[in-house]
């Protein structure tokens, strides 16, 4: 009977929602989460620290926010490469706002492609003064992030939505 014992499989892995290899190197280096996840319609930035009761968010920033808070137009996406900056950007005002100044990119199963939406919103965490380990190379470049790329109101709207965002924080 030794041969017929299998082993348990986490509900969440068999789901394929958390690779847990991943998230323990994560958790060992005890520093906060900088957590970016990339939904159908927006893109959502979160702080997380860990606990024994369960992970504590400390700050959360939406696409959503972007548009009820800080004036990006409801008619842009909340997903788009300048909108994840933005909430990045957002969400590492607030971070330093609250005394956070470091942390730990967590992507989750997001593929890494260098210069999706997960690492323009890095990118705006590390342009608002986060400290968040990172390459350079995995960076999209400042026209992807303005908008350039898709339209030459973006650039505007981005650049009245930054100092929307300076200046609330």
């Amino acid at each position: 009977m030794r041969g017929t014992q299998r082993r348990s499989i986490f509900r969440r892995r068999k789901a394929g929602l958390t690779d847990y290899r991943r998230r323990l190197k994560l958790l060992r280096g005890r520093k906060p989460r900088a957590v970016v996840r990339i939904s159908n319609t927006r893109t959502t930035c979160q702080l997380v620290d860990w606990a024994a009761s369960g992970d504590l968010v400390k700050i959360s920033m939406t696409g959503s926010d972007l548009t009820k808070k800080f004036g990006w137009p409801e008619t842009y996406s909340q997903k788009s490469v300048p909108a994840s900056y933005l909430v990045g950007f957002a969400m590492g005002k607030a971070a330093l706002a609250q005394g956070a100044d470091e942390a730990v990119l967590d992507i989750g199963l997001a593929a890494s492609t260098a210069g999706n939406r997960v690492f323009a919103a890095l990118k705006g965490m590390v342009d608002a003064g986060l400290e968040v380990p990172h390459s350079d190379s995995v960076l999209p470049d400042e026209d992807r992030l303005n908008g350039v790329h898709i339209n030459g109101d973006i650039a505007k709207a981005v650049e009245t939505t930054k100092t929307t965002i300076e200046g609330a924080y």
